[in-house]
């Protein structure tokens, strides 16, 4: 586990991806080259019914700043430079899009023993300001995430989290959307040898008293292949096969299917992520 309680983005963290991480409908692949002096470049593109979408990204390092430039299809610049410890425990973000003037964004994160803090502010005249925070330790922490729009006057986010982990469980409860609604998470861990896993979460809207029920599962078929599979209370079945062929490389085929309308086609998505 991280240092201390982690990030407010960390609580429940666990439980969404195994319900959701890797699921997809698209083809997609990302291939990522190093030069002899450091340098990555990965491009990747995915492939949505007709459409072609595609990226390049460069990244560089340079003690502890790292620089990531990505171009894509729809001709934008997204730059993002971290800075690792300036000082002790703190790190420092900044990005920017090209040609949006109002992407600018400075964010630092703070991480101690028992303590985690999380701010952001849009570099316009009239910035987003964003605060998160997180307190407690390992087993017990207590959080809130905080958006406030200057130019409008609105506090456009307001969610408090709280989980709860030990050493094969992780729980959490989370009230979002200025609290409209509440989802509870739960992660267990089954069998550590054969990575094999389960999961859920509820997920209630007061607006319109509507409930979301997910439950999932993992496991490990050898030391390089991993299977996953998910349902809904609406009947959306989800489920993946993942091969690692050879270090760093993987291959994601995923598959959806509505089981209340069979007469439906079947999703089949694919992934191929190449890394020396």
């Amino acid at each position: 586990m991280g240092k201390g309680p982690g990030l407010y983005s960390d609580i429940g963290k666990k439980a969404r991806d195994l319900l959701y991480k890797d699921y997809q409908s698209d083809h997609k692949f990302t291939i990522t080259t190093f030069s002899p002096t450091g340098v990555a470049l990965t491009a990747s593109g995915t492939t949505t019914g007709d459409l072609f979408l595609a990226d390049v990204n460069t990244q560089l390092k340079n003690k502890n700043i790292t620089t990531d430039i990505k171009v894509d299809t729809s001709s934008n610049l997204f730059t993002t430079i971290t800075v690792d410890e300036p000082t002790r425990d703190l790190k420092a973000i900044f990005s920017f899009k090209v040609p949006d003037t109002r992407s600018g964004k400075m964010e630092l994160q703070y991480l101690h023993d028992y303590l985690g803090i999380s701010t952001s502010i849009g570099l316009t005249a009239n910035p987003v300001v964003n605060f998160s925070g997180v307190l407690g330790n390992n087993t017990l922490a207590l959080g809130a995430d905080v958006s406030f729009d200057s130019k409008t006057g609105d506090l456009t986010k307001c969610n408090a989290g709280l989980s709860f982990c030990n050493a094969d469980l992780i729980a959490a409860l989370t009230l979002n959307n200025k609290g409209d609604s509440l989802s509870a998470s739960y992660y267990h861990v089954v069998s550590p040898l054969i990575n094999r896993a389960v999961g859920a979460e509820v997920t209630h809207s007061f607006s319109t008293n509507a409930s979301t029920i997910t439950v999932g599962t993992q496991q490990s078929l050898d030391p390089w292949t991993t299977v996953k599979a998910q349902v809904n209370n609406y009947g959306k079945a989800r489920a993946l096969i993942q091969h690692q062929w050879r270090p760093n490389s993987l291959i994601t085929v995923s598959g959806e299917v509505d089981t209340k309308a069979m007469e439906k086609t079947a999703k089949i998505g694919l992934a191929l992520a190449l890394k020396p």
